[in-house]
């Protein structure tokens, strides 16, 4: 089995308001700061994470400035680094495109393919960060541009994001012939009580549709085709199937908001938690404050998806916004789980710290322009990077690649203690979001 690498990454979104945009690289500073590079390479990490983003480079159309990522990806070559170049973070491209464009998917290809002629040494690439999640919050629930809430969009929204992955590497590889596709995706289970079963099957279905339409899986028997067919668009469905662009390696991020518990009794739940999908309302929770027997979600999701797609993994987010300590003890948590997986044979490549420099107003999914900090590997909350226990924990696990840590005394994250109850607990009798059942 490959040895264990240490990646890195900061948080590097572009997203969109209305015409507002809200871009991470600038909002934490790292914009102007190209010794944050040497503080990343310092950790030991084997690869970075890093934007070369569509719409920060081609800020005109046809006019592309390459000025930045020219001396960042240089510097980080220089620093002995992989980057993995990412053109779209939750994203829609420049102003005169979006997840609903027809054009959305060549446009972002003929983008890939300059960015793979301008640095033909770069060998990972990422076209699209997690395309599920993406279109959930644009076209399903409206947070972002182009803020549809609408079944069929969020369908098309995927889809044209997949296309673009598709046709994205196919013009890195005209150029690159060895690049590999590191497809990122948020992976989390919902569960349900009895009534709600059928929706949460329905969800965990959902969750994997990036990796299974990359996977050519959505054929005609695949569970989720015909109702996606009957919204119009069985030959984008077709399309894809017939030419599959497998990840070289899949990205799992992984939140303890990824796992959802959703039940019909809504007099437990206060109203603001209250939803349906048009024929049924629930409550739509956070796993964690309600299942009683939460099982961790990095265990179980590393499983899940080596079972379904036999390609290799790695944790390609690992981050939340608390306290140093659980932070840490999240961090500790993750590489546990990945070195229980690989001892099994699950083959885990990676985990990736993240976010090194930290997060700004992700508390509101970015709809809210309250400046609210969460500091990551580093804190900038004084202007400069300032390294915490968190990047002390990084070093240790780049020097004890192949161990498990077992801390004494233990760090406890809220996630592990009685207080993250907030409902009367749900126990669950069976594992019924398996994704083998889907």
């Amino acid at each position: 089995m490959n040895p264990l690498e240490i990646w890195g990454g900061h948080e590097c979104t572009v997203n969109r308001i209305g015409e507002t945009w809200r871009d991470h690289t600038r909002l934490t500073g790292h914009e102007d700061r190209l010794d944050d590079l040497d503080l990343f390479a310092g950790l030991g990490l084997k690869a970075l994470r890093y934007p070369v983003l569509w719409e920060r480079t081609e800020r005109a159309r046809g006019h592309l400035d390459w000025a930045w990522p020219d001396e960042r990806l240089a510097r980080i070559r220089e620093l002995g680094v992989r980057p993995i170049a990412g053109l779209v973070h939750h994203g829609s491209g420049p102003a005169w495109t979006d997840l609903l464009d027809a054009d959305f998917a060549p446009l972002l290809a003929e983008f890939a393919g300059r960015a793979a002629a301008r640095y033909p040494w770069v060998k990972e690439w990422t076209p699209v960060n997690e395309p599920v999640t993406t279109a959930r919050f644009s076209a399903l629930y409206g947070h972002w541009y182009p803020h549809r809430r609408d079944e069929r969009d969020f369908w098309l929204a995927l889809i044209n994001q997949i296309d673009a992955v598709r046709l994205s590497m196919k013009a890195i590889r005209a150029v690159i012939p060895d690049a590999r596709l590191i497809q990122t995706e948020d992976i989390g289970t919902t569960w349900a009580t009895g009534p709600c079963r059928d929706q949460a099957r329905f969800d965990n279905r959902r969750r994997l549709m990036s990796l299974d339409l990359l996977t050519g899986r959505v054929t005609s028997e695949h569970p989720l085709y015909a109702r996606i067919a009957g919204l119009g668009l069985a030959k984008r469905l077709d399309q894809l199937a017939g030419d599959p662009t497998p990840p070289d390696v899949i990205g799992m991020n992984h939140y303890i908001t990824s796992d959802r518990f959703l039940d019909h009794r809504l007099d437990r739940y206060p109203p603001e938690t209250h939803g349906g999908n048009g024929a049924q309302v629930y409550a739509d929770v956070e796993a964690v404050r309600v299942v009683g027997d939460r099982p961790c979600g990095w265990n179980n999701s590393l499983r899940q998806l080596w079972r379904r797609y036999r390609l290799p993994l790695a944790v390609t987010e690992c981050h939340l916004g608390c306290s140093e300590n659980e932070q840490q003890a999240w961090l500790i948590q993750a590489w546990n789980a990945v070195r229980s997986a690989r001892r099994t044979g699950v083959d885990v490549r990676a985990l990736t710290v993240w976010s090194l420099l930290g997060a700004v107003d992700w508390d509101s999914l970015l709809t809210r322009e309250a400046g609210r900090y969460e500091p990551g590997v580093f804190d900038i909350s004084d202007g400069q990077p300032r390294g915490r226990g968190v990047a002390d924990l990084v070093s240790r696990l780049v020097e004890d690649a192949e161990d498990e840590l077992d801390e004494r005394p233990p760090l406890i994250g809220w996630w592990d203690r009685s207080e993250r109850l907030l409902y009367p607990p749900f126990v669950r009798r069976s594992a019924m979001s398996d994704i083998r059942q889907t």
